[in-house]
């Protein structure tokens, strides 16, 4: 493809719009770069904030991808604060929050997702309720966490176990409602989700699932208990909303691109404007003939970099091999591929304790592989995954099998 030199402006400082910037300057590209960024500080690592962060085991400059320093020596004008409000396809420039507009000649949107909060009206509103998004979040909330406390955990994906899990550590009490049938009921197998859940019952949380929020009951404007959907009451002290996320794409619709819960891109990372291409969570791709938007640093860094090359001439398009990790007490669960309408599973029992793994199938195809405590597994699906191959079932089964041995 042809390259672009003009001025490249980036909208975000999150994970996709740094590893885009950074890849670019890592291929020699020395075309002007502006990143508009709305947060006060510098681009950092966000999965640390809902775990080590939050624990205070990590300090916020530790999370920072690069010090300050770094972009003026690599002649990224990084402005900080600042949001851009309008884009003019037309006039191929934007309008930022103090007025001033910048000249493009071509445009990445890297607006991520917005956390979901709960409605005023059942007192969402109430001090002592949290998302976790940025650092002033994690801030706020570890200041609340303090042993001995209860803690109601608003939804059981990863995003709400992970607090889980860090609130119980901290000897805080917990209870994870669930609205849906099982935890992870949209991101994982019945199998996976049983394992998950034993995991945090054995550390004493409370888990509740089919159950849903009636209300939250104030005291002086602080949450201090839960009306569940079935009648009950629970006193508690804090609240973590974990009900998902919505993809900024305003900014792109009112610029007349095509969205869909997300800004939708081609195969090469561009938007219905030619100049114009969208990464990270709030990207809608294609992938194997669907639709996806995949929020995960792994398709962040990975999906910036493809877009990095093709913005300095290259022609490759952005394939994902998609794979995702959640950290919960001593447990690791990664998970390679997408597990998205699998209609068989099969459990591993792994070599260490404690470890197992399951094994994805859509029409005999294996399609996606969970491991919990099992590198060796996941390690393995992963490669399997790449080459496109489906391990025999029988052998796979076979704890004895050498897992390698597959990928014969």
């Amino acid at each position: 493809m042809e390259k672009v030199t003009g001025r490249l402006v980036v909208v975000g400082g999150g994970q996709a719009a740094f590893a885009l910037v950074a890849k670019l300057r890592a291929l020699k590209d020395t075309r002007p770069i502006t990143v508009v960024a709305a947060e006060a500080c510098l681009p950092y690592q966000r999965p640390p904030l809902s775990k080590k962060y939050l624990l205070r085991e990590m300090a916020l400059d530790r999370l920072l991808y690069r010090p300050e320093a770094w972009y003026p020596e690599h002649n990224i004008d990084i402005r900080l604060s600042t949001m851009v409000t309008r884009v003019n396809r037309a006039a191929k420039e934007v309008t930022l929050s103090d007025g001033s507009k910048l000249g493009y000649e071509a445009l990445a949107l890297a607006t991520g997702a917005t956390p979901r909060r709960l409605p005023a009206a059942i007192g969402g509103d109430l001090a002592g309720v949290f998302v976790v998004r940025d650092f002033t979040d994690a801030d706020r909330l570890a200041a609340e966490m303090r042993p001995g406390r209860h803690v109601l955990v608003i939804g059981g994906g990863y995003i709400g176990l992970e607090a889980a899990a860090v609130a119980r550590s901290c000897g805080l009490d917990v209870t994870v409602i669930e609205m849906a049938d099982r935890i992870l009921q949209r991101v994982a197998s019945a199998a996976t989700s049983a394992i998950v859940r034993d995991i945090h019952r054995s550390h004493g949380v409370d888990i509740r699932e089919g159950m849903g929020l009636h209300r939250l009951i104030g005291d002086n404007g602080h949450v201090s208990a839960a009306e569940l959907s079935d009648g009950s009451v629970i006193p508690v002290d804090i609240v973590i909303v974990g009900i998902g996320v919505t993809a900024n794409d305003a900014l792109a619709h009112d610029a007349g691109l095509e969205t869909a819960n997300g800004i939708v891109v081609d195969k090469f990372g561009r938007t219905s404007d030619p100049s114009i291409f969208a990464i990270g969570d709030c990207a809608v791709l294609p992938w194997q003939d669907m639709r996806i938007r995949l929020e995960s640093v792994q398709n962040a860094v990975d999906q910036a970099e493809a877009i990095a090359a093709i913005l300095a001439g290259g022609s490759d398009p952005y394939d994902p091999n998609p794979w995702f990790w959640s950290d919960q007490y001593d447990v690791k669960l990664q998970i390679a591929g997408f597990g998205l309408g699998h209609d068989e599973t099969l459990v591993r029992p792994g070599q260490r304790e404690g470890s197992v793994s399951v094994w994805y199938f859509r029409q005999g195809k294996l399609i996606a592989v969970d491991a919990i405590n099992d590198a060796k597994a996941y390690v393995t699906g992963k490669k399997l995954l790449e080459a496109a191959i489906t391990p025999d079932r029988a052998a796979l089964a076979d704890p004895q099998t050498d897992l390698k041995s597959l990928l014969a």
